[in-house]
Formats: C-alpha cells, sequence, structure tokens
C-alpha cells in the first residue's frame, strides 16, 4: 500500500474515461492505495482512480465518522435515479474550491466489490451525492463541470491563482 499523489485540475488525466476492470485480482494493490491515499487527506471522503493517474474504474468511499468503513466500487454504474437536489461540493482534485452541484436526489448503484462480487447500493441521502460525484470522475468529468461557464471560469481563475502562490 501506498499513498499517492492526487492530481488536480487542469491536469487533462482527469478527463480520460477510465477503462472497466475485466481482473479484479490485478487491482488488489490499486485498491489499496485508492484507500490509502484518501485516507491520509484530512477531508477525502471519496477517491477516484483518475486522481491517481489510472484508467481503471474504481472508485473507493468512506463517508463514516470514523473513516474505518471504506467502500469500494469497481465499474459503477447507475442503473436508476430521481428527483433533484443540490449540494455544496469539494473535491481533492479541485482544492479550496467549493460550489453548489445540481445531483440526483436518489440513485441506485450497481457496482462489483473487491472479489468481483456484484452488488446494488440504493441512497437518497449524502452518500447518493457522493457516489455521483466519484463516477463522475470514472467518466472524465469533474464537479466544477456541472456548473455555469461563468461560474466554472470564475472557479479555475481561482485555482490557477491558488497554484501560483503555492510554487512560489
Amino acid at each position: 500500500m501506498a499513498v499517492r499523489e492526487i492530481i488536480e485540475i487542469p491536469d487533462e488525466r482527469l478527463r480520460i474515461k477510465c477503462a472497466p476492470v475485466t481482473d479484479f485480482a490485478a487491482v488488489q494493490t490499486l485498491i489499496d492505495d485508492l484507500i490509502e491515499t484518501m485516507y491520509s487527506t484530512d477531508t477525502g471522503i471519496g477517491l477516484a482512480a483518475p486522481q491517481i493517474a489510472e484508467t481503471k474504474a474504481i472508485m473507493v468511499i468512506d463517508i463514516s465518522e470514523e473513516r474505518n468503513q471504506p467502500m469500494v466500487f469497481i465499474n459503477p454504474e447507475i442503473i436508476e435515479s430521481e428527483g433533484e437536489t443540490s449540494y455544496q461540493e469539494g473535491c481533492l482534485s479541485v482544492p479550496d474550491v467549493y460550489a453548489d452541484v445540481p445531483r440526483f436526489q436518489r440513485v441506485k448503484v450497481k457496482a462489483f466489490d473487491r472479489d468481483g462480487n456484484e452488488f446494488i447500493v440504493d441512497s437518497d441521502e449524502f452518500l447518493a451525492i457522493v457516489m455521483q460525484h466519484e463516477i463522475d470522475h470514472l467518466n472524465g468529468k469533474v464537479f466544477i463541470d456541472h456548473l455555469s461557464t461563468l461560474k466554472r471560469n470564475m472557479l479555475l481563475k481561482k485555482l490557477k491563482k491558488q497554484q501560483r502562490l503555492k510554487q512560489q
């Protein structure tokens, strides 16, 4: 297991649609790295493989208070959705930027666990928002893509300024 570097916008690797996993045994170390990297952050409650420059359809989520209940989703897909909601989101790949993002209120997600067993999660709570956010990453999207062009450009400008200040 290793803590991996989390890549940030505007890195083009965040825009790649991930390939489905077919060999579950081959991705065990990657899953461990995703979990360890997520836990290494102060605020991370979810992490998708493209955020550590991997193009496999894998994401991990832990919304537990203790941060000790990681959920692994391989090849996740939303199979049902309904309603509308909005939630202020942030992202480890878009640091220190937060915005209200429109999402489905309820989603049903089908995925595989790390052993290749299929499962379904049906949620209309915070987990639904997090699953949608992480699935977006697997499809080459980040949360700011759901915003108006004006709002997105303002946030990107703020992020570029922050990145320049970090480099000084």
